[in-house]
């Protein structure tokens, strides 16, 4: 099975582009070359932005009914195209094989959803104080979108933007990471195959700094959104007020969860394991920081250890691996760093912390315990494989230890006792909050953080909401 041809996507045409230049696609499970990815050179994005100006001048005069039937067309290629894409999407990624199939499968989901819920985008009539005056108003396409996602769920990053804009009748241009291209690729495919016309989706990779300024710069974008990283995020943010651009910003987090001594805590540690090393914890609502009630600390320790510890890491194409590798070599290094501070400030090693082979970025499923608030990997997002365990005494105390950081994504936490769900379910500073599960995402609900994770969501009718703009109408009869 060979992996995905790669190349741009502008104006309805698959390009190498103009630049000249490429960069190589990395498999991470064994550090071998995948393929040559084209970059875009500043004429390509400029054709990029006309094209999107011109495809949303159509797109947006297209019937809902119409674009629904197109995406849903897109929805059946890619159930089609489900073993090619998910292998490939493993290839460039690394997590395993029944993840990639999981995600894209969510993705699908996230793509019908949104192409049904652009039918049902209403405005509504109101009252008008004066006889003879009519008063509408109405939601439209905000316009022409420009997006940037990260590398860590190639498929469903790329979607939630993707089927979110085309399906409120926006135009969009991606950047999708350099990293994993091959699945937004195979994504623009199907969308072109489905009959998309030219221009309403085009996809560009190339230099993250020089294509961000550029197409920020322009007067056509109405709309930025993002995925990644903190410090990125909020540059975009600068670069986009300048234009007024509207902005939604899905940014890191750092995901408490509180274990209660009332829980069952065979079914936490279930969960809090299946969800800690899911796709190598380089996932932004990742359980980070486990606090756990002191009478039950021992026992929840213990058997998460020991589950951890049984974990098969390998290649993501294995039909045996639980956890495949980081995303690149860079991801080792910063878990060292994470493991060094950690000890060195009196945490203890459960199991793992170390580098599993050379061949591979593979970093082992790794479990600390009793970890200060003072580590490094308590105050800055890991995002990888490593489970730092605390303990805490009362329900204030895990409060007040949950929102101290400036993350407010998700959290999550596991208890029996309703007063005590309530509590979390007011105080608990995040956009996301689940409690006896780690189940936060799905295509009808809104998915987004506070404070420095951002603002604005994605799914769910929130998620429509963010580009579509509204204008209100008078008429006198």
């Amino acid at each position: 099975m060979s992996y995905e041809e790669l190349a741009l996507l502008i104006d309805g045409r698959w390009t190498q582009g103009t630049s000249g230049k490429t960069e190589t696609v990395v498999n991470p499970s064994t550090n071998e070359a995948l393929g040559e990815l084209p970059l875009a050179s500043i004429a390509d994005l400029d054709e990029a932005l006309e094209a999107s100006q011109k495809g949303f001048d159509v797109w947006r005069k297209t019937p809902a009914i119409q674009r629904q039937m197109i995406m849903e067309k897109t929805a059946r290629l890619l159930e089609e195209r489900m073993d090619v894409i998910a292998a490939n999407l493993t290839r460039e990624m690394g997590k395993p094989l029944k993840e990639a199939r999981m995600e894209l499968g969510a993705a699908i989901d996230v793509l019908r959803w949104y192409g049904e819920e652009g039918k049902r985008v209403y405005g509504r009539v109101v009252p008008s104080r004066i006889t003879g005056m009519r008063q509408t108003v109405k939601k439209e396409p905000i316009g022409p979108v420009i997006a940037f996602v990260a590398w860590n769920f190639p498929a469903i990053n790329v979607m939630r933007k993707v089927a979110g804009a085309i399906g409120a009748g926006c135009s969009i241009t991606i950047k999708a990471s350099e990293e994993t291209p091959g699945t937004c690729i195979a994504i623009g495919r199907a969308f072109m195959d489905a009959g998309l016309p030219a221009g309403v989706l085009n996809i560009v990779f190339g230099d993250p700094a020089t294509i961000s300024s550029h197409l920020c710069a322009s007067d056509i974008p109405r709309k930025l959104s993002f995925t990644g990283s903190v410090p990125i995020g909020k540059h975009l943010q600068k670069l986009a007020a300048d234009k007024m651009m509207r902005c939604t910003m899905e940014l890191g987090g750092h995901a408490p969860v509180l274990v209660f001594s009332d829980a069952d805590i065979d079914a936490a540690v279930r969960n809090c394991v299946a969800g800690k090393y899911r796709n190598a914890g380089q996932v932004c609502v990742s359980p980070t920081r486990f606090l756990v009630q002191e009478a039950v600390y021992d026992k929840f320790a213990t058997a998460f250890r020991d589950q951890a510890s049984k974990l098969v890491v390998g290649d993501g194409l294995a039909e045996k691996t639980d956890m495949g590798p980081l995303i690149a070599e860079r991801r080792i290094e910063v878990m060292e760093n994470f493991m060094a501070d950690a000890l060195s400030n009196g945490s203890n090693l459960l199991t793992g912390g170390e580098r599993l082979s050379n061949s591979g970025s593979f970093f082992a499923p790794t479990v600390l315990g009793d970890v200060t608030d003072d580590a490094l990997i308590m105050n800055e997002e890991p995002f990888g494989p490593i489970a730092p365990i605390s303990r805490f005494s009362t329900l204030d105390e895990a409060i007040e230890r949950a929102n101290r950081l400036p993350f407010g994504l998700a959290a999550y936490a596991f208890t029996k006792n309703a007063k005590t769900a309530a509590a979390l379910s007011s105080e608990i500073q995040s956009g996301m909050l689940a409690i006896n599960s780690l189940m936060v995402a799905s295509a009808e609900t809104p998915f987004g953080g506070i404070k420095d994770s951002g603002y604005g969501s994605e799914g769910s009718i929130e998620g429509m909401e963010t580009f579509l703009t509204t204008r209100f109408v008078t008429e006198v009869y």
